[in-house]
């Protein structure tokens, strides 16, 4: 049974396995999964929106039902403007919980009720991971290995930054 389209929002900076994981599960429950990169200008982003939408196209080729798309703004907004009936948010730990409950009991206010929020466990072999840890480690020439897919990493490598 699949759930019709879903959203995965991030800024993806950058996609990491942990990530990976959840699109590929989210996908299989999907029609269609959208991975929205989130434009947020109070971020600062390592890598620039094109380079992270370049990463999560080579992440997720061969994924079945994956649509990359980019947004600012409120993300109810995006879910009602391009009707999705589900968000998909992935949970590495209790503090995670607290967070996410909140912005989903948020955005199910702005929405109308219009989506679901659905969460997933992560997998435990990437719940200590994120993208500021991979992006910590990485700048500073410690081993990312296995946390972030191989091309993703190799592509990483390749767009190397001086820290600012």
């Amino acid at each position: 049974m699949k759930l019709g389209k879903m959203l995965y929002a991030g800024t993806f900076d950058p996609i990491t396995s942990g990530h990976l994981d959840i699109i590929r599960r989210a996908a299989a429950l999907a029609d269609e999964l959208i991975v929205g990169v989130l434009t947020n200008s109070s971020k600062r982003c390592y890598f620039t929106l094109d380079e992270r939408l370049e990463m999560i196209g080579i992440a997720t080729e061969g994924i079945g039902g994956v649509v990359i798309d980019s947004f600012g703004g409120l993300l109810a907004d995006y879910v009602k403007a391009n009707s999705v009936g589900a968000v998909v948010r992935g949970l590495r730990a209790t503090m995670d919980f607290e967070y996410e409950l909140q912005m989903a009991q948020m955005n199910a206010r702005l929405t109308g009720g219009g989506a679901e929020t659905l969460f997933l466990m992560t997998n435990p072999r990437y719940s200590f991971v994120s993208s500021s840890l991979i992006k910590e480690v990485f700048v500073l020439g410690g081993d990312i290995d296995g946390l972030v897919p191989a091309a993703v990493y190799d592509y990483m490598c390749s767009h190397r930054k001086e820290i600012k």
